[in-house]
């Protein structure tokens, strides 16, 4: 294990900047399991403020002022159980075949969040206390879905279960500790499987070391450096690529989530910077299992009206006339880049993945 991670260029990596909630707060169910009370117990030795519900339910204070609500629910972590319908699993195309949620939101102040318009509600942090539960109910759904369990090309992965869909789970960790236990459950799974997930965040070192039997792939979210000012409250580029090489060194499969991929100013050389970081914080590792998911920015005109409104000084582009409209598979309205743009954008980003990183394989660009 490294004890003192250091950059690429042998300069010491700053030492994981871990969030403390301001206020933590577990329903009443969440103290009947063991798992929530720990969680609880490390936020207050944080010195987070923890209160116990005498229900299930979680609000916030009532406020007329929008800011201050945002701020408010940004700042809470609220320990939950997981109801059996959050446990039922959903498919999550191209990236796995299903989706299981070891927490939902995120704490994090990314001016483009996909999940400005896809969760309802205050923007509060919750995490699950009934994870044994949770990660229980996983065996149902192996040798089924549609991605890589269907797929003659991602065979070699078994079936996919994605633990990010809807939240950071390594931005939480120190606090909940769950997703180690989800490292070592796949671990001990003696089954075609693999855990996988994104991260913005570069607190690994509880991961590292555990016995993860090259059945869990992460994935970092990583994006040309212009662009790394949107996402506030994560870690530094440079810590999350040190990072991934910590946990390539360990034997873990891992990743590059390149996204959103936006066409700003000087994009082809911004790209080109960032793989050719990528290059160099991993040469020389062996047995390296590299992939790369190429993702574009997209909105909807829900996610565009509450990231307006959460950020309101944003210089995000966000303008509909340079998009191109299209339906999603639900019916609502999404904007794209135009046809012609996303073809330059795939070939060129491709051609570069190609050169600077050629073992890596690239899974999906959308």
């Amino acid at each position: 294990m490294d004890l003192l991670p250091k950059h690429s260029d042998g300069g010491l990596a700053r030492a994981p900047k871990l969030w403390r909630p301001r206020r933590v707060v577990i329903t009443r169910s969440a103290l009947t399991w063991a798992h929530g009370r720990e969680i609880a117990a490390r936020a207050a030795l944080l010195g987070s403020e923890v209160l116990e519900l005498a229900t299930d339910r979680v609000t916030l204070p009532k406020s007329s002022d929008e800011r201050a609500a945002y701020k408010t629910a940004k700042s809470t972590l609220a320990i939950v159980v997981a109801p059996p319908g959050k446990r039922r699993l959903q498919p999550i195309p191209p990236s796995a075949d299903w989706r299981f949620d070891l927490a939902e939101g995120c704490h994090a102040h990314c001016q483009y969040c996909y999940l400005a318009g896809s969760l309802a509600g205050a923007p509060i942090t919750r995490v699950y206390a009934n994870v044994e539960e949770i990660l229980a109910g996983l065996a149902d759904y192996v040798g089924q879905g549609s991605v890589t369990s269907a797929s003659e090309a991602r065979a070699q992965e078994g079936t996919t279960f994605e633990a990010s869909c809807y939240a950071d789970p390594l931005g939480v960790e120190h606090l909940t500790g769950s997703l180690s236990e989800a490292v070592r459950f796949f671990g001990a799974w003696e089954a075609p499987v693999q855990l996988r997930f994104t991260t913005k965040f570069d607190g690994v070192e509880p991961l590292l070391g555990l016995a993860h039997g090259r059945r869990v792939r992460v994935r970092m979210s990583v994006n040309a450096a212009p662009l790394i000012r949107f996402e506030g409250g994560t870690s530094a580029l440079a810590d999350r690529l040190t990072a991934l090489g910590r946990l390539a060194r360990d034997g873990y499969r891992v990743g590059l989530t390149v996204a959103p991929i936006q066409p700003i100013d000087g994009w082809r050389e911004a790209y080109h910077a960032l793989f050719a970081q990528v290059a160099t914080e991993l040469q020389g590792i062996a047995d390296l299992d590299l992939t790369a998911e190429l993702i574009t920015h997209r909105f909807t005109p829900k996610s565009k009206a509450v990231l307006q409104g959460w950020y309101p000084g944003t210089v995000l582009d966000l303008d509909e006339q340079r998009r191109s409209r299209k339906l999603t598979k639900f019916g609502s309205t999404k904007f794209v880049y135009p046809a012609p743009l996303m073809r330059e954008m795939r070939d060129t980003l491709s051609a570069m993945l190609d050169q600077q990183l050629p073992s890596a394989r690239l899974l999906y660009w959308t």
